[in-house]
């Protein structure tokens, strides 16, 4: 598996409280946009969010974007 796995292809809109959160990087995760450890086994990792205050946040679902975790567009070209 070198390809992530494309879990939806829009991002995942959400209001987040301070904390730390782990984005899924595989596509593999049925806790989606979060980790839930399936990336074990392939080159994945997933990726660290930090939030000191609340924030709104378009997390990456296609999990192709080039600014980790967060959604750039590049699901509208797959």
């Amino acid at each position: 598996m070198t390809e992530p796995v494309i879990a939806r292809k829009s991002p995942e809109v959400l209001e987040l409280a301070p904390g730390t959160y782990y984005w899924c990087a595989c596509g593999r995760s049925q806790k989606q946009p979060f980790c839930d450890g399936s990336h074990k086994g392939t080159p994945f990792s997933p990726v660290k969010l930090e939030l000191a205050e609340p924030r709104r946040v378009a997390l990456c679902m296609c999990k192709h974007t080039n600014g980790q975790p967060y959604c750039d567009g590049t699901h509208k070209g797959l």
